[in-house]
């Protein structure tokens, strides 16, 4: 009886500072590229409910060797290169920052084992302000490249059903 009430009281301590967080994270989803992929990737929004400007700056995660935030940028020679993202990704106040394929994303390279299609990987999130921040991002290889954070400029149905081949 003494260990659940302590476990009770400690989880009604613990809810308060979870629940006053400013930062939230929506419509997440990671992917890797096949079966025997060694690399993958987690896209979402992160909102800023606060009234003061934050950062992501780190993400951890025991699915790979390796986690990083990541963005793609044009060479000189016209060529997309993806790259870390040191300084990290900056959520203005009262704003949103869209983590999305062909964009800014966090990247699992040296995956430990295969996303499963349906299952869920844990991620843990470090912002400049807000702290750390565990979400459960589900692993949907199905999803269309154009669903989710991405604009769709003036793309009609047709052109969106096009690209269903998994890929990064």
């Amino acid at each position: 009886m003494k260990t659940i009430l302590t476990t009770t009281a400690a989880a009604l301590f613990a809810l308060p500072a979870f629940a006053e967080s400013e930062i939230a994270i929506e419509d997440a989803y990671a992917r890797a590229s096949g079966m025997n992929a060694k690399a993958g990737a987690a896209f979402f929004q992160i909102m800023n409910h606060g009234d003061k400007d934050d950062r992501l700056i780190a993400a951890k995660s025991d699915v790979a060797k390796r986690v990083e935030l990541h963005t793609h940028k044009e060479t000189a020679d016209g060529i997309m290169q993806m790259m870390e993202v040191e300084e990290g990704f900056p959520v203005a106040a009262g704003g949103m920052h869209a983590l999305e394929r062909g964009g800014d994303h966090v990247m699992f390279m040296g995956l430990n084992q295969p996303f499963e299609d349906g299952s869920t990987i844990s991620v843990t999130l470090v912002f400049e302000k807000a702290g750390e921040m565990t979400v459960e991002i589900p692993v949907d290889l199905k999803r269309n490249p154009m669903v989710g954070g991405m604009k769709h400029g003036n793309m009609n149905n047709d052109q969106m059903k096009q690209d269903t081949t998994p890929s990064n």
